[in-house]
């Protein structure tokens, strides 16, 4: 069994903010995959699935984004998911927008749900799908940078995306993390005009 992740932070407030792209894609996923995600018992919405003939549950933890790691374990925990079958989809500020990186066995790079997961998993040899955000003008604070709502033209970039990720978990359940790195990692990034 695989479990697929999507890091947000849950609320109206946050919807379409850069740091919640990974629930964008996961969003995207069930949309694909015609499952409803609804409230589970481990802080999060989730739905089963299958993906490739593969069992796969997919979540969304509601936990704020630094405490994702609640989630994932408890759920990897309660279905005996081992890392090596985890799939966490989340934003990542060093790539441009329309990027879309796989890694495995990285840390946590600045990444606070991506540490809490590392910290609560006790491990780090779970698969990662890095979307690109880009980094904001010197002006911007991080901070505030991704929790901003994205552009028009970031919207629609991101949308393009969208099959691409879902490739990307299809490709990782199906043929393994080397072939879809091979696949999806020199794939070209999407232009993007800023400020429109």
């Amino acid at each position: 069994m695989f479990l697929v992740a999507g890091l947000g932070n849950p609320g109206t407030k946050y919807n379409k903010t850069r740091h919640n792209i990974g629930f964008l894609f996961l969003d995207y996923l069930a949309r694909q995959l015609r499952v409803e995600l609804s409230a589970s018992k481990w802080t999060a919405d989730a739905a089963k699935t299958l993906i490739e003939g593969e069992q796969a549950l997919l979540l969304k933890p509601q936990t704020f984004m630094n405490l994702s790691g609640k989630s994932v374990a408890a759920a990897a925990l309660y279905y005996k998911i081992p890392p090596e079958n985890i799939i966490v989809i989340h934003d990542d500020l060093d790539m441009p927008v329309g990027k879309l990186k796989i890694v495995i066995n990285r840390g946590a790079g600045g990444h606070n749900g991506i540490r809490s997961i590392i910290s609560l998993l006790g491990s780090k040899n779970f698969i990662r799908i890095k979307a690109g955000i880009g980094r904001p003008d010197d002006i911007i604070p991080v901070e505030r940078y991704v929790l901003t709502k994205m552009s028009k033209s970031e919207e629609e970039v991101v949308e393009t995306v969208m099959p691409q990720v879902y490739d990307a978990v299809g490709l990782i359940i199906s043929k393994g993390i080397e072939h879809a790195m091979n696949k999806i990692n020199v794939r070209k990034n999407v232009s993007i005009q800023r400020g429109l």
